[in-house]
């Protein structure tokens, strides 16, 4: 461990590494951070960032209300996200791994559950929306009928896109980090050209104020949902993807600047494509991704779309990963690389389902307002214990030791029950699409969904408390 950090890691041993889920060497680290701040950067310059920035919009506020909205939200949700970043380079670990100094060796089992079966979700809800902007460009420039209800086109372009997922996150962080760094610079040059285009030579309706007819309990809804969303709930959608990459990092780097350099490269696309789809939702009334940059670009569209499916291939590699080794993380004892083509395998499955019978509104809503329920609970349990019950020490060696070990207890009770009271409270205070979504306590405020902070707030206390009463018994009995 007293090694010292190369600029990028050693290829052959990160890879072993990465099999086995052990606790990353120095010398297996990286002292250089462009790595990490284009992963996360690409990872957001995605189609859904634009449709989720269209949302507030969409549900009648105003197109720099909903704008500010993205911006305040998201800079506590990325402050959020910094801090699990540095908490995995502090240890070397994987989020799901670390997750079993607080639930136990077990007990942890499951969060990585959850964890791989989100992953696993989101890799097909993006590479869904990448073919409803494929389609919308070729239906415009005559390649495809647009009133042709085939699914086989779609089900064809999604096998094609997933392919090239599953390949690339199969080499694992080195060639990741590489896709990403190399890739996402042209991509922004392109969306750059894409936002002046948008900005400059679009009658964008830069003084739109919303729907005057929002009465000030559907205000303050949409505020909420637009938070949960895209604003707080989006950083915390990040929380437990965050260390499986920063553990790459050497110790060496300072953790301010590792923390500003992923916080920066997640908010600067997320605010940056809101901002951008607030401003088309001002010129298109649709809610799909690919009507919306068809009607606003038309013929222009080609170029940028053509890069801009980029996006959901950044997105969905770290979704292929994560889901990989927050599978390892069950004790699930199967090479990394065969875990890859089996979870791409079901995800595209997924996506099947998907072009079949799906509502994109809905099936978006739903994942995101999923992943917030038990994400912020969860991430509340972590935070404490790493801040307060543990004070930032933690044994990583201990964490990969096999549960014969015992060096860890099986299953800590009061995380468990501390994270089920969270997701209870959150499922209270959310307001989705669907009746199942919508809990009394959102129901009652009108529509205002305070799921993220209720979830988060009751785990985080809840957890304390718990574990205080029972430091407080062990020592009685002691």
């Amino acid at each position: 461990m007293s090694a010292i950090a190369t600029g990028s890691p050693v290829p052959g041993t990160t890879e072993s590494l990465e099999s086995d889920l052990t606790v990353i060497p120095e010398s297996s680290r990286t002292t250089d951070l462009r790595g990490q701040f284009w992963i996360w950067a690409g990872a957001n310059i995605a189609p859904i960032n634009w449709i989720l920035g269209a949302l507030g919009v969409s549900m009648g506020l105003g197109l720099f209300e909903t704008i500010a909205v993205l911006a305040v939200g998201n800079a506590i949700g990325m402050s959020l996200f910094g801090t699990f970043v540095v908490i995995g380079q502090r240890t070397g670990v994987t989020g799901m791994v670390l997750a079993r100094a607080v639930f136990g060796r077990r007990g942890a089992y499951v969060p990585a559950a959850v964890q791989a079966v989100v992953c696993m979700g989101w890799c097909a809800v993006n590479t869904w929306i990448v073919l409803d902007l494929v389609m919308a460009l070729l239906g415009r420039v005559g390649i495809v009928d647009p009133d042709n209800a085939s699914a086989t086109p779609r089900i064809l372009v999604a096998a094609i896109i997933m392919v090239i997922q599953v390949v690339i996150a199969w080499f694992g962080y080195r060639v990741i980090a590489k896709f990403e760094r190399w890739t996402v610079p042209p991509t922004v040059s392109v969306l750059v050209a894409m936002t002046l285009v948008a900005w400059f030579g679009l009658d964008v309706d830069w003084g739109y104020s919303g729907v005057p007819t929002l009465t000030t309990t559907e205000h303050i809804a949409a505020l909420s949902a637009v938070m949960t969303a895209i604003g707080i709930g989006w950083g915390i959608t990040w929380l437990g993807y965050a260390a499986d990459y920063s553990r790459f990092v050497s110790t060496s780097v300072p953790s301010r600047k590792l923390f500003a350099v992923s916080a920066l490269g997640q908010f600067i696309p997320v605010i940056w494509l809101g901002a951008l789809g607030a401003t088309l939702a001002t010129l298109s009334t649709s809610t799909d991704p690919g009507e919306i940059i068809v009607d606003a670009y038309g013929a222009l569209a080609i170029p940028v779309l053509l890069l801009v499916v980029h996006g959901p291939l950044a997105t969905n590699i770290l979704n292929i990963y994560t889901c990989t080794v927050s599978t390892q993380a069950l004790d699930i004892h199967i090479n990394r690389r065969v875990l890859n083509v089996v979870i791409g395998v079901v995800a595209m499955a997924i996506v099947v389902v998907f072009v079949l019978n799906g509502d994109f509104a809905a099936t978006i809503d739903a994942w995101l307002v999923g992943i917030v329920g038990w994400l912020s609970p969860w991430a509340a349990v972590m935070l404490v214990h790493y801040f307060f019950i543990a004070r930032r020490q933690v044994d990583a060696e201990a964490l990969v030791a096999p549960p014969e070990a015992k060096l860890l207890p099986m299953v800590r009770p009061t995380a468990l029950a501390a994270l089920a009271i969270g997701v209870v409270c959150t499922w209270m205070f959310m307001y989705g699409m669907t009746p199942l979504l919508q809990g009394p306590a959102a129901l009652a405020l009108g529509g205002v969904d305070l799921s993220w902070l209720a979830g988060g707030l009751s785990a985080g206390i809840s957890y304390f408390a718990l574990e205080a009463v029972r430091t407080q018994r062990a020592t009685a009995g002691s």
